[in-house]
Parts: C-alpha cells; sequence; structure tokens
C-alpha cells in the first residue's frame, strides 16, 4: 500500500478495482431481514444470539452479518440479516483465506514435497539471501543487512519469518513509501521485493508470510492457487463459491462494504480485489460465502475428512493445532493505519501461541471455547473458530473497516457465549 503525505489512502482504494455502479450498486444499512435456521432441541438457547444479531442491524451498529456453527452432529445454528443478506451472499475473506492455503501447503508435507523445517531459498529463490531492515539513512533511504539464518516453511506457517504488514509496522509503511513497492494486497509481483524487519525465529509478527506459503504450493504442484484450491479442496468439499476470480453470478450476490465513521455510523464504499492480479494471494484474497467457509471448518473438526472427502489426514489435522512458535507469544497487532485497522487482539492480556496457520488461546476464553481451540479472522470483520474439545466451529461475517470493530467483537462474543450455552 503506497500512501500520500499528508492524507493516506485507504485501503479500500489501494486493495481494489472500485465496482462500476451498474454493477455493484450500494445496498443501505436497513432492517433486518431475518433467515435463521436452529437444530430445534437448541432453539431456546439461541434464540438470544438471534435477537442480538437482529438488533444489531436494525439499529445499524453493524452491517448485514451471518453467523453459522455446527457441532460434531452437523450444523446447529445459521442467522442472517440485513437487506439481501443470506448464509449464500458473498464475502471477501481476506485473511481467512491463510488457513485455506495453510491446509494445501500440509497436503504437500503429507506427500513429501514439502517439509517445514526446509529452507525455502532453494525452492523461491527471492528467499535466498534475506535482507533485513536496520532503519533508514539520512537521505531516507533503507539501510539493510543480510540475515542471521534461513527462511524455513515452519517459519512463514508461523509468521516468525521477519516479514510484516505495512498496516501494522510503521517500518514497512516507510519501507513502502520510500520505494514504491506495493502493499501486499494491490497483488503486485513488485511486494514480494520487501526486506524482514527481523531475523527468522527471532519473534512472531504477523506479515505476508502465507503469500510466500502460496508461491511455495503453485512451485512444487505447478499450478496456480485458484486451479490448486478448487481441484484439491474446493471441489471436494463442495465450496462452489469460493475463489480468487468471481463470476458475474457471484458478484451478484456479494455482501456491501461499510466504514465505520468517526460517529459510529456506516458508510457504504464499493469493493472488489484485483481480478487481474499478478499473483494469487495466499494470505488474503479469497471471497467465500458462509455456508462454504462453514463446510472447510467441518472438515477441520472432522479431522481432515467432509462429507465423504479426505482433504487430510487425522494425524496432519493434528500437527496444525499444536504450537510451532515455542516459547515465543502471539502479541497485539498495533495499528499504524486506523483506517484499516483498530489495535487487534484475540485475547488481550492471555499467553497466544501460533499453530500452523491459525492462533490458539492458551487459557478458556471468556465466551466458553476450550484452551487449544483454533481462530483466525478477516480484515473486513470477519471471524472463526474451532474447539476441538467441545468439537464446536463457528464463523460470523460481515463486511466492514476498520479490523477489528469493537462492536463486531461484541456481537461475536454472543454469539459464542449463546451456542456454548446451547450445547454445554
Amino acid at each position: 500500500m503506497r500512501y500520500s503525505n499528508p492524507d493516506r489512502r485507504t485501503i479500500l482504494k489501494t486493495m481494489t478495482s472500485l465496482a462500476a455502479a451498474s454493477s455493484m450498486a450500494k445496498i443501505a444499512v436497513g432492517r433486518a431481514e431475518a433467515a435463521t435456521v436452529s437444530d430445534p432441541a437448541l432453539s431456546p438457547a439461541l434464540g438470544e444470539v438471534d435477537r442480538a444479531l437482529r438488533q444489531a442491524v436494525n439499529a445499524q451498529t453493524v452491517p448485514g452479518v451471518v453467523a453459522i456453527a455446527a457441532n460434531d452432529k452437523g450444523i446447529v445454528y445459521e442467522g442472517a440479516f440485513g437487506p439481501s443478506i443470506t448464509a449464500d451472499s458473498v464475502f471477501w475473506i481476506a485473511s481467512m483465506t491463510k488457513a485455506i492455503t495453510g491446509v494445501a501447503c500440509m497436503q504437500l508435507v503429507e506427500q513429501g514435497k514439502l517439509q517445514l523445517d526446509q529452507p525455502m531459498g532453494k525452492l523461491l529463490p527471492q528467499l535466498e539471501q534475506p535482507n533485513v531492515l536496520e532503519g533508514f539513512d539520512a537521505s531516507g533511504a533503507p539501510k539493510l543487512r543480510p540475515a542471521k539464518r534461513a527462511i524455513t516453511l515452519r517459519h512463514l506457517l508461523t509468521h516468525t519469518a521477519g516479514f510484516t504488514y505495512s498496516i501494522w509496522s510503521e517500518p514497512m509503511t516507510q519501507f513502502e513509501k520510500v520505494t514504491g513497492t506495493p502493499f501486499i494486497g494491490e497483488c503486485k509481483n513488485a511486494t514480494f521485493n520487501a526486506p524482514l524487519m527481523f531475523d527468522p525465529g527471532d519473534r512472531w509478527e504477523y506479515g505476508i508470510n502465507m503469500d510466500w506459503v502460496g508461491k511455495a504450493v503453485e512451485a512444487v504442484s505447478d499450478q496456480s492457487l485458484e486451479v490448486y484450491f478448487k481441484e484439491k479442496i474446493f471441489a471436494p468439499l463442495g465450496m462452489t463459491d469460493t475463489g480468487f476470480l468471481i463470476s458475474s453470478f457471484q458478484k451478484a450476490r456479494v455482501a456491501p462494504m461499510f466504514s465505520r465513521q468517526g460517529d459510529g455510523s456506516l458508510k457504504p464504499m464499493d469493493f472488489e480485489m484485483p481480478q487481474r492480479p499478478e499473483f494469487f494471494m495466499g494470505g488474503g484474497a479469497l471471497f467465500s460465502t458462509p455456508r462454504n467457509y462453514m463446510a472447510f471448518l467441518q472438515m477441520l473438526l472432522h479431522e481432515g475428512t467432509f462429507n465423504g472427502a479426505q482433504v487430510l489426514k487425522p494425524e496432519t489435522v493434528a500437527l496444525m493445532r499444536q504450537n510451532h512458535i515455542g516459547d515465543l507469544n502471539v502479541v497485539t497487532l498495533k495499528t499504524v493505519h486506523p483506517e484499516s485497522s483498530n489495535d487487534a487482539n484475540l485475547f488481550p492480556g492471555m499467553i497466544q501461541k501460533w499453530g500452523l496457520s491459525f492462533d490458539i488461546n492458551t487459557e478458556p476464553g471468556p465466551a466458553g471455547r476450550s484452551a487449544g481451540s483454533l481462530a483466525w479472522a478477516g480484515l473486513f470483520n470477519t471471524y472463526f473458530w474451532l474447539d476441538p474439545n467441545k468439537r464446536v466451529t463457528g464463523t460470523i461475517m460481515t463486511q466492514l473497516l476498520p479490523f477489528a470493530d469493537d462492536q463486531v467483537l461484541k456481537l461475536f462474543a454472543k454469539f459464542e457465549s449463546g451456542l456454548y450455552a446451547a450445547v454445554a
């Protein structure tokens, strides 16, 4: 992302090509049009979830929202609220793409085509001699030095390689500005000229690592991510409304995008990820529907198999759930660009670890989830979690900037607590 000074362009202008008015009409926030489905035996407990979601949309606290949850037996709750919003509406899921890229990578690890601790420079030559940004000289030029150690696949999968996002990194923001390096969301290959902010393995910091993993998947499979995902994950799971390249039929079902204004109101904005990208962004460019993504989550809940399709082996899913950053900890994402994100932390004050593309809470969550659960989110306020202990998974999706919106997070907590009250 490149920002002008003093006026920063928002992420919406840098990550997208604006949709034409004739094909992407703005949908005003209005009263909730509810469509809910839940297990009749659980509906008394989940009624509170329905009411909370409906009231939030009616009060224009949040735009249209969909929440779906499942246990071992199947879907136990599905609610969709807002004008023209259904569980089959299309959402840009941003960093919820990462879990899918992680699964694709682990399929290739199962096959012996990738190894977690292999140095990635042999496969991806740009990573052969990575440089670390140490600062900027008096003229503003970047000061770089060679990294102390090689970048491994495990580093990339766990956000410990040294790459960052400019949204939460002042040095990366400055590097993009002085060098003209595009923000990752523009889907331009020049993004991959970004340096490391620290030596591989030194700490955890969220960044473009999974985009490199996507490049590795393409290099080993000799397929684009668009094709690989469709053949190896989406088709087996029936995820027909998930991909990087959106059809006219799918575009007609896109949930409208909004930005939170300073007074708390919601302003409609046109949005679309680049549809002629220079690379497929394994870290955050997929669109999907709540129902599609729930099929993916149920596959993980069922140890890699769902509806007769085995996507991963049970032992691989178990491996992905483990802490892979040792004594390092997940830290709060401190915003540098508040138009795109608030400060973000799924469990403030709690020690969190990272698996192979998931955040792991080390203590029970305040809304009911077990210690050792997996979770992550997308920039436009989409969230998911998976609780292997209580055998529950859920996702809540809306389309709103900035990320980590307080009102959406409160609604997420009500959804989660209502679900656990029902299934406990």
